[in-house]
């Protein structure tokens, strides 16, 4: 799990866009975009700490851009390789295939994908 993590998609947009970055002493960080017609209409910076026990995989976030905000979300892993991960949101069964990408990664530009 450990790594940087890039895919597309959230519950309520498909054309939504994420980078999970897993550290090994267990922090988390998620950053999140939605874009419409080339621009951002929705931005957040989670933070939090990861864990994964057997298949599952939850996802505790303490601040949503800074201010506190504490709520798990919990994952079923269904594939995982050093290059890319296969799971499923067991609250909303969405799926997510996000891929390994270089800890440098920065999100796209909104003009770039939308």
């Amino acid at each position: 799990m450990e790594g940087t993590w890039f895919g597309y998609g959230q519950p309520q947009s498909k054309d939504a866009m994420y980078i999970d970055r897993m550290y090994a002493d267990g922090r988390w960080r998620g950053e999140y975009r939605t874009c419409v017609m080339g621009k951002a209409v929705d931005e957040q910076v989670q933070m939090g700490r990861w864990s994964l026990k057997g298949d599952i995989l939850s996802l505790q976030t303490d601040t949503v851009n800074g201010k506190l905000k504490l709520y798990t979300y919990t994952y079923k892993m269904l594939t995982h390789s050093p290059k890319a991960q296969k799971y499923i949101n067991l609250e909303e069964n969405f799926p997510y295939t996000p891929r390994r990408v270089a800890d440098n990664f920065q999100m796209p530009s909104c003009e770039l994908t939308s």
